[in-house]
């Protein structure tokens, strides 16, 4: 624990300016991220006497080493630095909104040459279109499939698309006429895209113009006694009006605007948000956070309006945005929403009639999620910190480990042998600071071995960025580093626990590779599968911990997922092993060729037999290339055969002349005389 008056600025040395400030921690990590109007005003705030600092921001400034400030001319400026550096840094401390799920979109990729409706998660990208979020994905197809009788737009993937375009045959959507099949020319790429407008038009609120155009073309076809396409045309009408009834209108006069709510206790907040379009509700969705700092709900809507906008330009930014409390000062952050979207946005707090009630109601969807997130969490909280405290008192160590990392060999008979490293923080799986290795000190079987080079080889870099830091002085330089501007670095961070996946001899081979990097303030244990024991250096006899122990639950979790981790990356170098080709060899052949090639013969094994004449006549493939291809393969063995493990057929006329696959799920291709993966024989 740092003593903040250890590194607390000098007097005068703070600017009485707009600026950015980051607190960084013993390894220079930036652990806080926050803006202020006055930099020398702000900052004194967190050099007060300890006490009467707000628990959460005691723990911050004692948690810290140092503070640097970036001054700006604005503070609109000073809104986007901070959103950019939290955005870069991810600091601990800071107000960091989970989403509860993934929320679904509609989507519409007007970036493709025949825009595509379809359902989309995860971030957004440039040139597609979006409606939403939705609460469910099945929503979304609803709408869709009642859009697709009026807007027959293409839904297919691109694998579909392209079949169809082959085949000449559209999809089953094209030939029910829900689909207007651009993929075999039934409407021009024009025609299409002028229909994909239309379906986004009509998702973004302007409704009424298509549904009085379709009544005037029914009234017209009925008067002309075509009968069947003013039915025709009745039902498009009423599908159009049950896919707007499935949002009703909130507000009157096609309101576009965000209402966004804040629900809080001591602890955590939650967040809502109703995405009001046309003046009906096209989306919702909501954030939980801890409250790691003394942070009001202005305050809260400020960090909400960052994350929900950081990333949006346009029209994603409605016109109007209402919020319960107003971030002090507002102008900075109506101005940063201003410049983001291209037009003036009203950022206010709804006083009465039809938004406020809206307004009400978005407040206690905001209630409610924070009460089932509690209620989710109380349990969950209380289980990691019991399981931590089990492993402490087990393994005797100073104090509860906040971030184990654990480590497991895998290969196959001593091929590709691959190693992981997975991290736990607070009991939970921190997948960003997961690691993998290539063993390269040795070939062959051998655990021990390879556990001692994976230790070494993470904890030298450990060593060199502690050196780099000037956290120890002397020795020498001892592997090329990034940057030390508080960037997550690969290995930066020391665990309190190391857990191996193994017995003894694997526990030996880490201590042992430890010792000779000098490092002596780190635990060590390993977990042995047959009986789920937990071994320590120099100890003859395991820990055993009790079956019903959340300390035991909490080790098999990190060392299955260890092995997880392990056997993935292990299959997947197989897998690119297994897919190699003899042609790879061949020196100036690049994909176009070898694709050129195969296609031409249908397989290598073809292609072996085929003379230097018959090679030429490949496109591109000239007599010089044709010579070498036909002593590259004269030279390499010709691949196994592959067996289908489920019939058992000889698969020996591949296109590529090698196995596609590893052994995976029944059916599947193994090169003949390989174990078979599903007997268990990978470790």
């Amino acid at each position: 624990m740092a003593d903040p008056s250890s590194y607390r600025p000098r007097p005068g040395e703070i600017p009485d300016s707009p600026g950015v400030y980051k607190f960084r921690d013993e390894h220079r990590r930036v652990i806080y991220v926050g803006k202020a109007k006055s930099l020398r005003q702000r900052l004194a705030n967190y050099f007060q006497d300890l006490a009467g600092l707000h628990p959460r921001t005691r723990t911050m400034v004692t948690t810290a080493a140092s503070v640097e400030w970036t001054v700006v001319s604005t503070e609109v400026e000073a809104l986007q630095l901070e959103y950019s550096w939290i955005k870069e840094y991810d600091p601990r401390f800071n107000v960091k909104y989970r989403d509860d799920k993934s929320y679904p979109y509609l989507a519409v990729t007007m970036n493709e040459e025949y825009p595509r409706v379809q359902v989309m998660r995860g971030h957004k990208k440039k040139g597609v279109r979006y409606f939403g979020p939705y609460g469910h994905a099945w929503a979304i197809r609803d709408t869709v499939d009642l859009l697709l009788r009026v807007f027959p737009v293409r839904t297919c993937s691109a694998g579909v698309f392209k079949n169809a375009a082959r085949t000449g045959r559209p999809c089953l959507l094209g030939y029910i006429g829900k689909c207007s099949a651009p993929c075999v020319g039934r409407v021009s790429e024009e025609e299409h895209r002028e229909l994909a407008e239309e379906f986004s038009d009509f998702m973004a609120g302007r409704t009424g113009t298509y549904i009085r155009r379709l009544e005037k073309a029914m009234t017209d076809a009925a008067e002309e006694m075509e009968y069947e396409r003013a039915a025709r045309l009745r039902d498009d009408v009423e599908a159009l009006k049950k896919a707007m009834e499935k949002s009703a209108v909130v507000l009157a006069d096609a309101t576009d605007a965000d209402l966004i709510a804040v629900a809080e206790d001591e602890l955590e907040a939650a967040v809502q948000i109703f995405h009001v379009r046309g003046g009906r509700v096209r989306g919702q969705r909501g954030w939980v956070t801890d409250k790691v700092e003394d942070v009001t709900t202005a305050a809260l809507v400020e960090h909400a309006l960052q994350q929900l906008y950081g990333e949006e330009t346009g029209d994603s930014v409605p016109k109007e945005v209402l919020v319960p409390a107003l971030p002090d000062p507002v102008e900075p952050v109506q101005q940063w929403l201003t410049d983001r979207r291209g037009a003036n946005v009203s950022l206010r707090i709804p006083q009465r009639g039809d938004k406020k009630s809206l307004m009400e109601t978005v407040a206690r969807n905001a209630q409610q999620s924070l009460i089932l997130h509690k209620t989710k969490r109380a349990s969950d909280l209380t289980t990691r910190s019991r399981a931590l405290e089990e492993i402490s008192e087990a393994l005797d160590l100073d104090s509860a480990p906040l971030r184990i990392e654990c480590y497991d060999i895998s290969h196959l008979q001593g091929d590709d042998v691959v190693a992981s490293m997975v991290v736990f923080e607070d009991g939970l799986a921190r997948k960003s600071e997961y690691r993998r290795f290539q063993i390269k000190g040795f070939e062959g079987q051998d655990d021990v071995r390879s556990m001692h080079e994976v230790i070494t080889r993470r904890f030298r870099r450990y060593l060199a960025e502690k050196e780099k830091t000037g956290e120890w002085a002397d020795g020498d330089e001892l592997t090329d580093l990034k940057d030390d501007e508080g960037r997550p670095k690969r290995f930066a961070y020391p665990p309190q626990l190391v857990v191996v996946d193994g017995g003894q001899p694997q526990v030996a081979a880490a201590k042992k590779a430890l010792d000779e990097l000098g490092i002596d303030d780190i635990a060590v244990c390993g977990l042995a599968k047959r009986l789920e024991e937990v071994w320590l250096p120099d100890e003859d006899d395991p820990v055993v911990l009790p079956r019903t122990s959340e300390g035991l639950y909490l080790l098999q979790r990190v060392r299955d997922e260890a092995h997880r981790f392990a056997i993935t990356y292990q299959r997947a170098k197989r897998a690119k092993r297994f897919r190699a080709s003899p042609l790879d060899d061949v020196p100036g052949l690049g994909e176009t060729r070898k694709q050129a090639l195969i296609k031409h013969f249908g397989s290598v094994k073809k292609l072996r037999s085929a003379t230097i004449d018959q090679i030429c006549e490949v496109p591109g493939i000239g007599r010089k290339t044709a010579e070498t291809i036909a002593v590259a393969l004269a030279q390499a063995a010709p691949a196994a055969p592959a067996v289908n493990t489920a019939t058992g057929e000889i698969m020996d006329d591949m296109e590529d002349g090698t196995p596609e696959t590893t052994a995976g799920a029944p059916g599947e291709p193994v090169p003949a005389g390989a174990p078979d993966e599903r007997r268990g024989q990978e470790t």
